[in-house]
């Protein structure tokens, strides 16, 4: 039974009850209760899979811009220190869309 994640986060509950029924181990007591994701999580420790995968980003260079991130936020302290409004908006918008770059190139 080699199953991934992907595989298990995929199937309904019925399916998943029913792997569980031929396991023996102790993740997987009481299955005929858990709920779906307590399943996934149950049956990817029987087998020895990574419960979560580990997501990437791609395309873009993430230590680039979280130091720009970083020095907009040096901008974003002193804007409120001088309470220039105009300029605190400006910078926490452009914090905020860096943000978002990374967040949709991650995979």
């Amino acid at each position: 039974m080699d199953y991934t994640y992907e595989e298990l986060s995929q199937k309904n509950v019925k399916q998943l009850r029913e792997i569980a029924e031929g396991v023996e181990h102790e993740a997987v007591q009481g299955y005929k209760t858990m709920h779906q994701e307590q399943l996934v999580e149950a049956l990817c420790d029987a087998f020895g899979i990574e419960a979560r995968p580990e997501r990437k980003v791609l395309g873009i260079n993430k230590g680039e811009i979280k130091a720009r991130i970083k020095k907009l936020k040096t901008e974003r302290d002193k804007a409120l220190e001088e309470h220039d409004h105009k300029q605190l908006k400006l910078v926490r918008r452009k914090i905020q869309g860096l943000k978002r770059k990374i967040r949709r190139a991650t995979v």
